[in-house]
């Protein structure tokens, strides 16, 4: 079992590097969501593990939700997890639709509680 499947379903702090409505540093797109890692666990590429944060409408620093789903890339060792506040939900479809300002570069699949789609 992937280590970033690990924490569907579980509460996770994430700290976010690039806010909602920032720039990215090298590449020309807006952050249309808070984006950050996960402070202290690895990801596959060796660096901090990511994290979307989707269903808070406004930048923070910090932000305390529920892991849903986590994209995993098949042409890239970077898996994404998903966060959102408690209570709330987003369908695969939705998923795409806000994260595909960065996933669009990538072929994935979104796994929810060992079940993958496409």
């Amino acid at each position: 079992m992937n280590e970033s499947r690990s924490f569907i379903g579980k509460t996770v702090l994430v700290r976010i590097d690039r806010p909602l409505g920032s720039r990215h540093p090298e590449h020309d797109f807006v952050y249309p969501v808070n984006y950050g890692f996960v402070p202290g666990v690895e990801g596959l590429d060796g660096e901090e593990l990511d994290a979307y944060v989707l269903g808070v409408d406004e930048p923070v620093e910090c932000y305390k939700g529920r892991c849903i789903a986590v994209i995993q890339r098949s042409d890239d060792a970077d898996d994404k997890l998903v966060i959102v506040p408690e209570g709330e939900g987003f369908t695969d479809e939705q998923i795409r639709v806000l994260t595909a300002f960065q996933e669009q570069f990538f072929e994935s699949s979104i796994t929810r509680d060992g079940l993958e789609s496409q």
